[in-house]
């Protein structure tokens, strides 16, 4: 499943703390031009109209997209997750041994990381958190990086 599929199966709620999370990110300015382009394109609005929009009608407006760009899904993916998921990130990360600050990890682990690591750091995860985050965190994971978390694919695909 693509960023693009996940961002269609988030709830209005999780979609609109995606949203915030991607707008208050200080390093996303090129992703967020793009997505005031989509805004502006989508309503056809002027895209100074949509600039000089208030933050939280740009939330509402980006929240309420039914799909846009692999890359802008993934960027309000991984925002959401940083913001709002970190302790779920961080315990993931510990449990595989994977070096990290606060869930964002810090160097590339080896890739592929094997099915020996992830099965049962994936079932500690699905002990201590919501299913449906934890899925969410797998979905995104492997959207973002396939090749890394290619032994989450038949976890994920067994819920």
């Amino acid at each position: 499943m693509d960023a693009t599929q996940l961002w269609k199966q988030l709830t209005p709620d999780k979609r609109t703390l995606a949203a915030e999370a991607f707008w208050a990110d200080e390093d996303g300015a090129d992703q967020q031009i793009e997505a005031m382009a989509l805004i502006a394109r989508q309503h056809r609005f002027r895209l100074k109209f949509v600039q000089a929009l208030p933050r939280a009608k740009k939330v509402r407006y980006l929240a309420g997209l039914p799909s846009m760009p692999e890359a802008l899904a993934g960027r309000l993916l991984v925002s959401y997750h940083l913001a709002h998921q970190r302790p779920m990130l961080g315990a993931f990360l510990d449990a595989l041994g994977i070096a990290h600050e606060d869930g964002l990890i810090t160097s590339d682990p080896e890739a592929p990381i094997g099915a020996d690591r992830v099965a049962p750091a994936a079932a500690a995860l699905r002990g201590s958190f919501p299913p449906e985050d934890v899925e969410l965190y797998f979905g995104t994971l492997l959207s973002q990086d396939p090749d890394t978390w290619a032994a989450l694919a038949p976890l994920a695909a067994a819920r």
